[in-house]
């Protein structure tokens, strides 16, 4: 499996001819759609989901079925569920958006885990009770820190770890985050800039 990494939470799967791509939101290269043959969203928020991308894309797109998302045709799934898409077998997990303050926001999040190789938790910490190889861990957010990142690899003992959400870190910031986490995550943790991709599997 090819993973391709673009600006923000956006990562494109690739394999056998087959496209699934993650959370194309605002920042999101539009190429990054080119050829999808399907689409999964974690949550509702602009940063994950920007629909102007995915107008007109005539391929399925999976949702959480309580997000509040209107404007496109979506296929709703629950947490749990086991689904096919573009070819690939995917598994919800999770259940609701990490809380930045008092609460808020509250709103569904859906983590999915396609061929039980790859997780993908969008803005949740959420640790699946399955082994996954490659884990793309949330780095910088207005719900986390740091530290929590780096609990979450390693509750989860993945071979591999990948970063996203990490748009709004300037190039002073995204060295040390890499630094953290690649000296205390307990894995093989590597940097990928937008465009660049990496073989698993």
């Amino acid at each position: 499996m090819r993973i391709t990494k673009y600006t923000h939470a956006c990562v494109r799967l690739a394999r056998d001819g087959r496209v699934l791509v993650i959370d194309p939101g605002c920042w999101t290269e539009p190429e990054a759609l080119d050829g999808a043959d399907a689409v999964l969203v974690t949550h509702e928020h602009n940063d994950h989901l920007e629909l102007d991308l995915l107008a007109g894309l005539e391929v399925p797109i999976f949702a959480p079925a309580e997000a509040a998302i209107t404007g496109i045709d979506l296929v709703r799934v629950t947490s749990g569920q086991e689904f096919e898409a573009a070819g690939f077998r995917v598994r919800a997990v999770g259940a609701r958006h990490a809380f930045i303050y008092d609460g808020q926001p509250d709103c569904a999040n859906l983590g999915y885990v396609v061929d039980d190789a790859v997780y993908h938790p969008g803005d949740s910490l959420h640790v699946p009770d399955r082994p996954v190889d490659t884990v793309l861990v949330p780095v910088h957010g207005s719900w986390m820190k740091i530290g929590e990142a780096i609990d979450f690899v390693r509750a989860i003992g993945p071979d591999r770890a990948f970063p996203i959400h990490d748009a709004q870190l300037h190039d002073r910031g995204i060295p040390g985050a890499n630094a953290w986490l690649s000296s205390r995550g307990g894995t093989d943790y590597r940097y990928l800039a937008p465009g660049e991709s990496a073989t698993v599997g």
